[in-house]
């Protein structure tokens, strides 16, 4: 598979949080980060994710805003 993303981090799933439609899916990429996904049951289901289990979080925005108090 190829994609256009560049922001791709491959790490290992440490929590899926279920929930009636979506569910939160925790990826740990080193380094103490952990990104964080809210994605449909579906996606998690077709997609296979277990904990333990090795998956990428690719990302893909036109505009991140950062702000201080």
């Amino acid at each position: 598979m190829k994609i256009s993303a560049r922001n791709q981090f491959k790490g290992t799933i440490t929590e899926i949080q279920e929930g009636a439609v979506n569910g939160i899916v925790k990826i740990d990429i080193g380094g103490g980060n952990i990104i964080s996904s809210t994605i449909s049951m579906s996606s998690i289901k077709e997609l296979g994710l277990a904990v333990g289990k090795e998956a990428y979080a690719v990302i893909k925005a036109t505009s991140v805003m950062v702000a201080v108090d």
